[in-house]
């Protein structure tokens, strides 16, 4: 820890203390002298605030006002405005990297509170930058945290005023609870390609609608030093229910208050009841309000009474009497209105059901045709007219009605839910004769590639490989096209390497076989099938296990196609962090050899047990692909394996796979084996284990796949969209939290 950390947490220490101290001696009883200083400059400061001892409920309010400048407690926050609504306006810093400005190169700020927490609802996450990563780190509930966004662009023409959609600005949301944290700022080039119109990079927490982007603040942002933050205050720690249990520390002491827990973080605040105003901590200090007076609600005579008011009719009428309300409306004798009544009453029960049947029949039919509307748009006639003319040994894609997919999961019941992310929701279904499918409901579709799309789904029912998840059919009669796979049993092999309940289930055995059937998959996808297929999302998440642990490769294909949109064309990167091949950060595009390195990471995964994003508390976030390498390379292999394949493996096997890994990761893409070169060394190096005593020729060893005979072909462009953004948050076990 720097000497910097050392003195934060000393003043932090310091801080705590004095508050304890103070609060043995505090009370929650009013202040009763009357030289309580209540502005300090233009702030205003009413009561649980004060300046000095006995104006205020406890040390968590003190305001210290020096120079006629207000600051939170004995800090350095300055308090620009206090609300009894439970908010505290506040400034904070900007953060900000400048790799070439010597004098000013980087500013990393903190900020810690004791007892407020910092407005989730009020706040953004801020980052300026056309080559910029911003981390925020900090704890919850004494759990670390850490969340973060990327901006990149190229050049100031392609930002846009206004919009922190990762393009020169990128914006997140901060977490419940939060009562301290860091703000680290980096750069990927060091500004060396951007530096003429983006020489830094800014970072900061502030009160959302108190900043708009703009893109000269790329080039002038260093003159502005602080920003407005949202803080929320609140009393104590306890809930209402238990605070109320001792009334001499109680601080609801207005007649007509109540408590209210507080939204973010423990504590609890005092509100004026419903018609009352004024300030709920001191005595007879909420007023009655006047409606009357106020807001004249009344048609009629309007009378005013304790928290509220009432309209009187006049004689003969009946009603509310309000504007907003029944009003008033004259009294029908009893015996004259009971035939009206009876023969209005039939004539509207007849006219109710005529009505309804009128309406469902209508929505019936409108359901239907916005079924038929959806079918046309998403290329189920072009889907249909493929089918008719089929040839072929394999199923055929399956259309089916959204009838089906609804009785199969219960109305997409949420028990049925497998998995769910930025891109749409996968449910577990059964469909007749009790056969398990995993429907996938993707949230938006580009129907620009409807052709494209029609044209992979029936590619893709032909594919009948034993290690890649079958894609059975779609459904066409949404808005967006469900998809339906077939269901594997045993979990996916992140779950495997990583969750508890599977530890010490895959042995170096099981390992070795994942990777290779995984490798064959993908090289198949590459080579084999009637059109190459690109993954672009290869990671332990994607890889399915059956039961006798066979590997499933999913996540592929027409997938791909649903998940985008023009809107997000420009804004979402394709793959996952950790995953991802860098030459794509330069290129925006994903290619077969996307799909080796994609591997390499997960052979790495396999290996070491390590997750792809690695996280400790001294050395933040660490690319795994990044740490690997660099172990093979210096010859530490053997301290960062996982500790149950080394006994049981062969370390010269362990090595070579190793080394195959680090081929695979090779930062070029064309110094990168092919994927069916892959696979081949990996089967070969399987059989030699096996036998021993035979020589496999890995040059001319073939991996056997499944091909399906088709006298039907397709034609598909798989294209692929330029990125700029990618918002992620991880936690500190490593888990990757968005896509």
């Amino acid at each position: 820890m720097g000497m910097h950390g050392i003195l934060v947490q000393q003043q932090r220490l310091l801080e705590a203390i004095i508050l304890a101290a103070l609060a043995a001696s505090a009370s929650a009883a009013e202040p009763t002298n009357s030289s309580c200083i209540r502005t300090c400059g233009s702030l205003q400061i009413p009561y649980p605030f004060g300046t000095t001892e006995g104006c205020y409920l406890d040390p968590a309010f003190l305001i210290t006002c020096h120079d006629s400048t207000p600051f939170l407690r004995r800090g350095h926050i300055k308090v620009l405005n206090i609300s009894l609504d439970g908010e505290l306006r506040v400034t904070t810093p900007i953060g900000h990297d400048c790799p070439n400005n010597e004098t000013t190169s980087s500013y990393n700020y903190e900020l810690s509170l004791l007892t407020f927490s910092v407005s989730y609802t009020r706040n953004k996450f801020t980052a300026l930058g056309c080559d910029t990563y911003a981390i925020i780190r900090g704890t919850l509930e004494k759990q670390n945290f850490a969340t973060g966004c990327i901006s990149v662009c190229s050049k100031i023409d392609s930002v846009v005023n206004g919009s922190c959609s990762g393009i020169g600005c990128c914006q997140t949301s901060i977490p419940h609870g939060m009562k301290n944290f860091r703000v680290v700022l980096r750069s990927f080039n060091h500004h060396s390609k951007v530096g003429d119109f983006n020489p830094c990079s800014f970072g900061f927490i502030a009160e959302e609608k108190a900043y708009n982007f703009s893109s000269l603040d790329l080039i002038n942002f260093q003159n502005r030093k602080t920003l407005p933050l949202v803080l929320d205050w609140a009393v104590g720690k306890e809930t209402c229910p238990d605070a109320q249990k001792n009334s001499t520390t109680y601080a609801c002491n207005a007649e007509h208050s109540e408590c209210e827990n507080s939204p973010n973080g423990p504590g609890y605040r005092c509100i004026c009841r419903s018609g009352y105003e004024g300030n709920p901590y001191l005595s007879n200090d909420c007023k009655d309000i006047n409606e009357c007076e106020i807001s004249n609600p009344c048609n009629t005579t309007c009378t005013n009474i304790p928290g509220s008011f009432k309209c009187d009719c006049p004689k003969g009428y009946e009603g509310d009497g309000m504007k907003n309300g029944t009003g008033c409306r004259l009294i029908v004798t009893r015996y004259r209105s009971i035939p009206l009544l009876l023969g209005i009453g039939i004539g509207f029960l007849v006219l109710l059901v005529g009505a309804s049947w009128i309406y469902w029949g209508l929505k019936r039919r409108k359901l239907i045709k916005l079924k038929e509307k959806f079918f046309k748009q998403n290329g189920g006639l072009m889907l249909q007219q493929q089918l008719s003319n089929f040839e072929g040994s394999v199923e055929p894609a399956k259309i089916f009605s959204t009838k089906e997919l609804k009785k199969a999961t219960n109305n997409y019941d949420e028990s049925k839910i497998l998995g769910q992310g930025g891109n749409g929701i996968v449910f577990k279904g059964v469909l007749p004769g009790n056969k398990a499918v995993a429907i996938k409901k993707s949230k938006v579709f580009d129907r620009s590639q409807t052709k494209q799309f029609i044209n992979e789904v029936c590619l893709l029912t032909q594919i009948n490989h034993r290690n890649v998840v079958k894609l059975l059919g779609c459904c066409l009669e949404t808005r967006v096209p469900i998809l339906v796979y077939e269901f594997i049993t045993n979990g996916t092999l992140f779950e495997h390497i990583h969750y508890k309940s599977h530890l010490f289930s895959l042995s170096w055995e099981n390992r070795m076989k994942i990777a290779v059937e995984s490798a064959g998959a993908l090289a198949y996808l590459h080579s084999e099938a009637s059109m190459p297929i690109i993954h672009r999302d290869v990671k332990t998440a994607n890889i399915l296990l059956d039961d006798n642990l066979t590997a499933k490769v999913a996540d592929f294909g027409a997938s791909r196609l649903i998940s985008l949109d023009e809107t997000q064309v420009n804004t979402l990167v394709q793959g996952t962090f950790g995953y991802l091949d860098p030459e794509y950060f330069h290129s925006g595009q994903l290619t077969e050899k996307s799909d080796v390195y994609s591997f390499g990471v997960v052979v790495a995964e396999l290996l070491t047990g390590r997750r792809a994003i690695l996280s400790d508390k001294t050395e933040g976030e660490r690319n795994l692909a990044m740490y690997f390498v660099s172990s093979v390379i210096e010859d530490r292999l053997l301290q960062i394996l996982d500790n149950h394949i080394v006994n049981e493996g062969n370390i010269e096997e362990l090595k070579e796979v190793a080394n195959l890994a680090k081929k695979c990761l090779s930062v070029r893409g064309e110094d990168r084996p092919s994927m069916k070169e892959v696979a081949m060394e990996l089967e070969g190096l399987r059989n030699m284990k096996k036998n021993p005593q035979e020589k496999v020729d890995l040059k001319t060893e073939e991996t056997k796949y499944v091909v399906t005979n088709s006298t039907q072909s397709f034609s598909i462009d798989a294209g692929t969209s330029n990125s700029s953004t990618v918002t992620t948050t991880v936690a500190y076990d490593g888990t990757i939290k968005g896509r």
